[in-house]
């Protein structure tokens, strides 16, 4: 038994690594999450650390719960207008795709590694799935844009489609434990799992915000406590009714996310350090679990998945999954090509493990490597290969505001930011000739690396950032008088 000093110190050490990880990370432009992993392996007790630890249970268990966390901050800073677009191509690959995936995967793996079709699915289905904290860490640490909706799409798609993968792992372990196992049954699992999930979900979220504003806590550190409460409360409730914990805390993150509740930005900014730590935690973890001196006996097998699902499998589930919608060849390759895998592989092999499936340990070590060779492949590749293709598109970071607005709950003005274009109706005008609307009031404008406190004949100028308290309705109206191009004069 470790003293509880011993254990402190080693957290401390292993989370300070991280962190300064981090940073190294966005220096070599490899992902954050590939060191983490390092970091556990090396502490582990085949590296110098000398961690023994293999309990499959207690990381199933730690990883479901950081799961959860993550997939809740995604959810909540995610608006409900950037995904509306791309619902139905969303939903098309994070279900469609996903068993797509796992038949084509399977498929390689019954005619080329020695496993039976079944067995191959089931590998494939854990691998099928693109990792939320993967996509989300590459995405919004780098601050990285992409042109149209592809960046919006690529997160909801890693956001919704655990639950597919999940359904198709416990069905495929059911099915080669007890062959009796019927397609209806898999059928009313699903149905279950997705109907209970979605509903969970927004009743949830729903009555999440209702609680925030409503309480009125005598202290504001009590409410990061009550949203802890309300993710326990929605993968709970909504997994001990067969439901998917996963898709219902993304649901319930993305419905209080897109509504006004007290202490908004604070609490989104609480979720994000806490998702951080999450990521952390359960990367530390799954990398102690391995033993790197089996991966050797895997190599072959494990570089042989990696391709196939990076260069068959993954762009075959994109193509045929949007085959009927409109992305351009450009698009559905860099969509194909973005399909990172990260933690959520790795817990879903724990599943076959604890089931004693066949194959489950050779299964995992084959998991851990595919996960291994994305990160490094796909994760270093991404940007690049959107600059190649032409649709990269530079994300500035948006400046750290010295002023906070702290949302009462039953307030419908908010802090907006306008960004002004070069041609907008705006450059060039004073604020008072600007025609905004009465509820729309400029507070503050980012000018360069300063600020200024704006007056009514402060002069607006391309490259502006206004920082505009207004009601939804309002900050349209000042959009139009700011935004809008100005016609082009008729010769």
């Amino acid at each position: 038994m470790i003293p509880i000093e011993h254990l402190m110190l080693i957290t401390a050490l292993l989370l300070g690594l991280s962190i300064v990880s981090s940073q190294i990370s966005l220096r070599l432009s490899v992902p954050a999450l590939l060191l983490f992993l390092l970091i556990g392996m090396l502490a582990g007790s085949d590296g110098p650390g000398q961690i023994y630890f293999d309990d499959a249970q207690l990381s199933q268990t730690l990883g479901v719960v950081a799961l959860a966390f993550i997939l809740f901050s995604g959810g909540l800073d995610t608006h409900w207008q950037s995904i509306r677009p791309v619902l139905l191509p969303g939903i098309s690959l994070s279900t469609l795709g996903i068993f797509i995936t796992a038949v084509v995967v399977g498929l390689i793996a019954d005619n080329f590694l020695g496993f039976t079709l079944l067995e191959g699915m089931l590998l494939g289905a854990i691998v099928a799935s693109t990792d939320a904290p993967a996509v989300f860490g590459l995405l919004r640490a780098r601050s990285m844009g992409l042109k149209g909706n592809l960046k919006p799409l690529i997160e909801f798609e890693s956001g919704s489609n655990d639950p597919m993968a999940v359904l198709l792992t416990l069905g495929l372990i059911q099915l080669i434990g007890n062959p009796a196992t019927t397609a209806l049954d898999l059928a009313l699992l699903f149905t279950r799992q997705i109907v209970l999930g979605a509903a969970f979900g927004v009743a949830l979220g729903w009555l999440a915000a209702k609680l925030i504003n409503g309480l009125r806590l005598g202290y504001d550190g009590l409410y990061p406590v009550l949203t802890i409460a309300v993710v326990l409360l929605t993968y709970g409730s909504t997994a001990a009714l067969g439901g998917s914990g996963f898709l219902a805390v993304y649901i319930a993150g993305l419905v209080l996310g897109n509504q006004s509740f007290i202490h908004r930005r604070s609490l989104i900014q609480f979720h994000d350090g806490l998702a951080w730590l999450m990521q952390i935690g359960m990367f530390l973890v799954l990398g102690l679990l391995v033993f790197p001196s089996q991966l050797p006996g895997v190599a072959g097998e494990g570089l042989l998945v990696a391709f196939a699902l990076a260069f068959i499998a993954r762009p075959v589930a994109v193509f045929l999954s949007l085959g009927w919608m409109r992305y351009n060849w450009r698009e559905r390759l860099l969509l194909a090509w973005v399909g990172l895998r990260g933690a959520s592989p790795i817990i879903l092999a724990t599943f076959p493990l604890l089931a004693g499936t066949s194959e489950a340990g050779r299964i995992f070590n084959i998991v851990f490597f595919v996960v291994l060779i994305s990160v490094l492949l796909q994760g270093v590749t991404i940007a690049p290969l959107a600059r190649w293709l032409r649709l990269y598109e530079p994300n500035t970071p948006r400046p750290e505001y010295p002023i906070q607005f702290v949302d009462s709950g039953d307030m419908r003005n908010d802090l907006s930011e306008i960004i002004v274009p070069p041609g907008g109706a705006g450059v060039g005008q004073q604020i008072v000739d600007l025609d905004l609307p009465e509820e729309a009031l400029v507070v503050l404008i980012a000018r360069g690396n300063g600020f200024i406190v704006p007056r009514g004949g402060t002069v607006i100028e391309a490259g502006d950032r206004l920082l505009v308290l207004a009601s939804p309705p309002a900050l349209e109206e000042a959009c139009a008088c700011i935004v809008t191009p100005l016609p082009t004069p008729q010769l």
